[in-house]
């Protein structure tokens, strides 16, 4: 894999994770149907522009939408060009197949703005995110495999953060706690999948603390995604509750993962690691 592809590898995961956070502080802000409840056009100058700040943020986002589609449409396309392994091409496959859909989706929440259709509209972009950051990882794991236990940390970091922001528990959940919670959640997720994909190459060399790793660490990414997900409903004590136990339960197969990263893992041999194909 060359390193131009790796670094396309690397922009689009955030870009799509930049873009999803961007989307929910718009949401949050009340922001999604300015620009005169228009799509794709906006209510400034002959349609194309913003013409206040509530406007500029919905604007704004339609405009990170457009560059990191073709981000993804582009690094999907290099990495057939240069016949990288088949789990990376085929996961920016996904990502690119599900962008209409998620297109069609934006759109609606602007002309229709349902509560199904939000939530869908969350979800696919959340299915893209997950694609764009396992090719990332598939890509990157002959690197990735050494650097498994500083993912861990990140996602330790990250998960306590969770719970300090879990949606009207503790603080006030305004577009910019949104934004940070957001933030945190899905670098925190897109650590466990990364981790998880590395502990399964480097379990295929036979390393079988790395197969009790990945164990830990990909329900801990189902339950954190979950949990994103879950961040954009309406809220009522239950849902309230079951988030927090959801985020209590992430926080402690994370630490479970701690854990097993202390306890030392093998170092496979340079070179002998799995190319996802």
């Amino acid at each position: 894999m060359t390193p131009r592809l790796r670094r396309l590898l690397a922009g689009a995961a955030a870009m799509t994770g930049v873009l999803m956070v961007l989307g929910v502080y718009t949401a949050a802000a009340g922001a999604g149907l300015t620009c005169a409840g228009r799509w794709p056009f906006c209510d400034g100058f002959l349609g194309l522009f913003p013409a206040n700040w509530g406007s500029f943020l919905e604007w704004f986002h339609r405009l990170v939408a457009m560059l990191t589609g073709f981000l993804i449409l582009g690094t999907t396309v290099q990495a057939w060009r240069e016949g990288v392994a088949k789990g990376v091409r085929y996961a920016l496959v996904v990502a690119t197949v599900v962008l209409p859909f998620q297109i069609v989706l934006g759109a609606l929440t602007v002309t229709e703005y349902e509560w199904v259709i939000l939530t869908a509209h969350y979800v696919v972009a959340t299915s893209i995110f997950t694609a764009v950051v396992a090719a990332a990882a598939w890509g990157l794991v002959d690197r990735g495999i050494p650097r498994i236990a500083d993912a861990v940390r990140l996602a330790l970091v990250g998960a306590p953060v969770m719970l300090v922001l879990a949606p009207h528990a503790f603080v006030s959940f305004g577009p910019t706690t949104q934004a940070v919670y957001y933030v945190v959640g899905l670098t925190t997720y897109a650590a466990l999948v990364a981790v998880t994909l590395w502990a399964n190459a480097a379990h295929g060399l036979r390393a079988d603390a790395y197969g009790r790793l990945r164990f830990v660490t990909a329900p801990a990414s189902v339950v954190v995604v979950a949990l994103l997900i879950a961040g954009r409903q309406v809220y009522g004590p239950v849902l309230e509750l079951a988030h927090l136990g959801g985020t209590v339960l992430a926080l402690v197969l994370v630490v479970g993962a701690a854990v097993l990263v202390r306890g030392g893992l093998p170092v496979p041999q340079a070179g002998a690691t799995n190319d996802a194909d």
